[in-house]
């Protein structure tokens, strides 16, 4: 590879655009109008404007990517995360016209992005999986009479895609078919496809995920977990590892687990598996994988010390894992993600113009972000501003290290959830590792007045 093009914008794009010139390679930003102030712009070697500001003219629009990194001379494509990351179509357009894409190839998304073939799949090998229904359904009367057999509450999920998007929550039969109707209609806008399985829903359960790589040496290794309990309508706001919930053997278990659904794959570059885990009955099952980096591997870089986005240049372009199945983890570090948000609102979006904008720095605290003062947040995109991210060597004192740093955090112009952080970290339950994926919900006016 000589030469990346970087589909993506904000501080992902930024990210690997260090990546690039870190190793040696050209690289080439794309932005839409409306991110025509962005740093990655600025940042990158060369840069193109792709189109209007709506995702689907510009970062979405797979046809003048393809021909824009030709015209440019790329032989590489860098997806990050979101838009086009774990699109298999666009993988495959990719290959064909000669282009590395630095991800998994377009089985492994294509198969691991079908809910339900990914359950099937791992329910093969013999991971557990949540009961659920064997197909997906695009209509509420065959999938009523499925769920009936089931029993209620019922986790309504998009076959095609995650992030919360295309979910809800049926407690009963009487409001099953309007819940599965509102799930179908947004799983349509989000992925193009109407289709919604069916889950137990457990009604306090913790997220884990693993975080694998694996090389095309038939090297399958995993980093670690990371807990990313605390969220709100399925969209994580806080992640943290190690895991305050999980036991040693439960740890190693779901590891285990983990790596022996990318062997089974025959997985490269970088992914996560994802779980729930019930600490009622010590139980995990699985009930996805992002074939793609994620927004939070930068707690996983923290507590490991091993540079995720290089490791994916660097597999990309034929190498053999840099570290083995062993690596340290003798500290703690916690993620918190700083939305243009007003928490006070049902953490309503509030794009704005930024007057201040002073992050923390100092010992133990990582800050990646494309904003700056008097930056214009759009209102198109996703809303994060900022990962703020803290370490210490166990969890107490990487708490210690967060509450300070939030202290410290200047900003202003517009809602952002750092005052939401501030009081989470004074509430007895979570300074107990003692949340559960719904906790923000049930005591939202509480953590958030």
């Amino acid at each position: 590879m000589q030469r990346v093009l970087v589909a993506n914008r904000g501080e992902i794009a930024l990210r690997a655009i260090r990546a690039c010139r870190r190793l040696g390679y050209e690289s080439l930003a794309v932005f839409s109008s409306a991110d025509a102030n962005s740093p990655h712009r600025w940042a990158a070697d060369h840069a193109i404007c792709i189109g209007p500001p709506a995702a689907a003219a510009s970062y979405l629009n797979a046809a003048a990517l393809l021909e824009t990194a030709i015209a440019m001379g790329c032989d590489a494509i860098y997806p990050g995360y979101g838009f086009l990351a774990e699109n298999s179509t666009f993988v495959e357009r990719c290959n064909e016209a000669g282009l590395t894409f630095i991800g998994p190839d377009s089985e492994c998304i294509s198969r691991m992005g079908d809910k339900v073939t990914a359950r099937q799949t791992a329910a093969a090998i013999g991971i557990p999986i949540v009961p659920g229904s064997e197909q997906g359904f695009t209509s509420a009367g065959p999938a009523h009479a499925v769920a009936s057999d089931l029993g209620f509450p019922l986790l309504l999920k998009a076959s095609g895609g995650g992030g919360g998007r295309g979910m809800r929550v049926a407690t009963g039969g009487e409001d099953f078919i309007a819940q599965f109707e509102q799930a179908s209609v947004e799983a349509k806008a989000a992925f193009g496809n109407p289709e919604i399985y069916l889950e137990r829903f457990f009604p306090q359960v913790r997220h884990i995920e693993i975080q694998v790589f694996g090389d095309h040496h038939g090297n399958h290794v995993h980093l670690g977990e990371r807990d990313c309990s605390v969220q709100r309508r399925h969209q994580k706001l806080v992640e943290e590892s190690p895991s305050p919930a999980l036991d040693q053997p439960t740890r190693e278990c779901m590891a285990e687990a983990a790596v022996a659904l990318i062997k089974a794959l025959n997985y490269v570059n970088a992914g996560t598996v994802e779980f729930i885990f019930d600490p009622a009955s010590g139980k995990f099952f699985f009930i996805e994988m992002n074939t793609r980096i994620q927004v939070e591997h930068p707690v996983t870089e923290m507590v490991t010390g091993i540079d995720l986005v290089i490791e994916q240049f660097r597999v990309a372009a034929g190498e053999k894992l840099s570290f083995g199945s062993t690596f340290s983890e003798g500290r703690a570090a916690i993620e918190f993600r700083i939305n243009a948000e007003d928490a006070a609102h049902d953490f309503r979006p509030a794009p704005g113009i930024l007057k201040r904008w002073r992050p923390p720095s100092g010992r133990d605290i990582r800050v990646d972000s494309h904003a700056y003062e008097n930056y214009a947040v759009p209102p198109y995109y996703d809303s994060m501003l900022a990962k703020l991210i803290v370490t210490g060597p166990d969890r107490v004192a990487a708490m210690e290290v967060a509450k300070a740093a939030l202290a410290r955090f200047q900003v202003s112009g517009l809602e952002t959830t750092v005052p939401f952080h501030a009081r989470l970290l004074q509430r007895p339950e979570f300074a107990r590792g003692e949340v559960h994926t719904r906790w923000i919900e049930d005591n939202w006016r509480s953590v958030t007045l």
